[in-house]
């Protein structure tokens, strides 16, 4: 499986503990730089974009062995045997399959509001919404996002995806490919079936937050039986963003453990 080379930055002491933080969909590095900026006063954070998403290359195939295999090379490249792993969403199930399947290669594995089982959620009206966006009749942010807003109605989530558009030459664009993501949909809200591979030994946190349905005590522990399981009062799926004192207390005393 061809491995495709990540866009990435890093923060903290080079001699420090690594922590490689990864996004979620449609997102990037960069809504983790707060949450990375706090964490690399005692870590080597390496802030990576997966592929076709942020500054990372496009490719045809995004599914949770290709994006985990990227994460495997960029270990590899840095001469980083092991590290830990702190993934949202998409990047958690990018984590939760690297651990399954090179689990020597993961110091502390913490995992954000997700778990390892497929999900009902649809990308498709967003997609619809995205597409039909006129980009050469737009003049400003502000016009795409009123436009997306009957779509869309959750402001947050309009500005969120609207980080994809870029202005470039004058004219607006797309960051990502917005084809590639209507195909690989079904694989991100999936997980791979784990087959015969064993669980997960190593201790685990997964955090939640109370809002969100997406971790169900069920599905974590079959694959991950020594998981710590975490809720977050007053969060929802973007809990990072949504309650960050309490995200990085419960990411600190973890990683300290």
């Amino acid at each position: 499986m061809a491995a495709v080379e990540l866009a990435y930055s890093e923060l903290g002491r080079p001699d420090a503990a690594p922590l490689i933080i990864l996004h979620g969909f449609f997102a990037s590095s960069r809504n983790w730089k707060f949450i990375a900026e706090k964490l690399a006063a005692s870590r080597r954070v390496f802030l990576l974009d997966l592929r076709n998403h942020g500054a990372s290359p496009h490719h045809p195939l995004m599914d949770y062995p290709a994006m985990a295999e990227d994460v495997r090379q960029f270990m590899r490249q840095r001469g980083l045997t092991r590290a830990s792993l702190l993934g949202h969403s998409m990047g958690g199930k990018v984590a939760m399959w690297l651990a399954l399947n090179a689990p020597d290669m993961i110091d502390k594995l913490i995992i954000a509001d997700i778990a390892p089982v497929a999900y009902s959620h649809s990308f498709e009206n967003t997609l619809s919404a995205l597409k039909a966006l006129p980009l050469a009749a737009l003049s400003n942010r502000k016009q795409a996002e009123e436009r997306l807003a009957e779509a869309i109605p959750e402001l947050s989530y309009r500005q969120f995806l609207l980080q994809n558009l870029v202005l470039h030459d004058g004219h607006y664009r797309w960051r990502v490919d917005l084809d590639i993501f209507g195909r690989s949909a079904p694989a991100i809200t999936a997980f791979p079936d784990a087959g015969n591979r064993p669980p997960y030994q190593d201790a685990a946190l997964f955090i939640a937050g109370a809002e969100s349905n997406f971790v169900k005590a069920e599905a974590v522990f079959p694959l991950f039986p020594q998981a710590q399981l975490k809720t977050l009062a007053g969060a929802g799926h973007w809990l990072h963003v949504q309650q960050p004192e309490s995200f990085l207390a419960a990411v600190l005393d973890f990683l300290r453990a």
